[in-house]
C-alpha cells in the first residue's frame, strides 16, 4: 500500500513538473502571460497553455497556412501517420490551396470526422473572431459540450522578414472530476500543438525558399543582375 502511494505521488509530481514546461512550450514569460484576443471568452480558465515558434517568413505568408487548417481541408500539419492510426483521416497539405482560403466568423474548423468513436457530429470548432493576417479565434459549442474551450492563433510580426506564431488554449470545465482527465491529456495536446507549429514553420519557410530560388533563376535567365 505504501509503495503504491509513493509511486502515485511520484508520478503526480513528475506530471506537475512536466506541466509547468509543456503548457508554455516555446514561449517567453511575456508571451505566455500576455492577454490575447479570445481570452475574454473564457474568463476564469481551469487550464491555459500557450505555445509558440519563430518563423523566418513575414506574417502575411504564414497566414494562408492557418486559414486552410481543418481535418477536411489542409489538415493540422502535425503527425499525420499517428493521427490516422486512430481514424482521424488527415491529409496534411504541403501547398497553399486557393479553394481553402476563405474563412469567416461562423465557419467551422473540423478537428475530428463525423461518427469518430461514436460521436455523430465529430468535433468541430466555430470561428468566433478573425483579424485578417493576424488572429483566428476558435471556440467549441459550449452548449453541446461538458467543457468550454477556446483555441486561438496569433501572428506577431518581427521586422520585415520574421514573425512569431502563438497558439493559446483556454479550457473551462463544468465538473471537478474532469480536471484530472484534462491534466492527463495535457502532454498529448502539447505534443500535437508543437508538431503543428513546426509543421507550419517548415512549410512556410520552404515555400519562401522555393519562391526565392525561382525568382533568382528567372533573373539569371533574363540577364538581370
Amino acid at each position: 500500500m505504501t509503495h503504491r502511494l509513493v509511486t502515485t505521488l511520484a508520478a503526480a509530481g513528475m506530471l506537475y513538473a512536466a506541466r509547468r514546461y509543456f503548457r508554455d512550450w516555446g514561449t517567453t514569460k511575456a508571451e505566455s502571460g500576455d492577454s490575447l484576443p479570445g481570452d475574454e471568452l473564457v474568463r476564469a480558465p481551469m487550464l491555459q497553455a500557450t505555445e509558440g515558434v519563430s518563423i523566418d517568413v513575414p506574417a502575411g505568408q504564414v497566414w494562408p497556412w492557418l486559414v486552410q487548417m481543418g481535418q477536411n481541408r489542409g489538415g493540422l500539419y502535425s503527425f499525420e501517420r499517428m493521427e490516422n492510426l486512430v481514424g482521424l483521416q488527415y491529409r496534411n497539405a504541403d501547398a497553399v490551396h486557393p479553394e481553402w482560403q476563405h474563412l469567416a466568423v461562423g465557419d467551422t474548423v473540423r478537428l475530428v470526422p463525423k461518427h469518430w468513436l461514436g460521436l455523430a457530429e465529430g468535433i468541430a470548432l466555430r470561428v468566433v473572431d478573425i483579424e485578417q493576417g493576424r488572429t483566428i479565434v476558435l471556440r467549441a459549442d459550449s452548449a453541446r459540450r461538458a467543457w468550454d474551450v477556446v483555441w486561438s492563433f496569433h501572428l506577431v510580426p518581427r521586422g520585415d522578414d520574421q514573425c512569431r506564431l502563438l497558439v493559446r488554449s483556454r479550457l473551462a470545465l463544468r465538473h471537478p472530476g474532469e480536471v484530472v482527465f484534462a491534466e492527463l491529456v495535457g502532454p498529448a495536446r502539447a505534443l500535437v500543438t508543437r508538431g503543428m507549429l513546426i509543421g507550419i514553420k517548415r512549410r512556410a519557410e520552404r515555400q519562401r525558399q522555393a519562391e526565392a530560388s525561382a525568382a533568382t533563376a528567372s533573373a539569371r535567365l533574363h540577364g538581370v543582375s
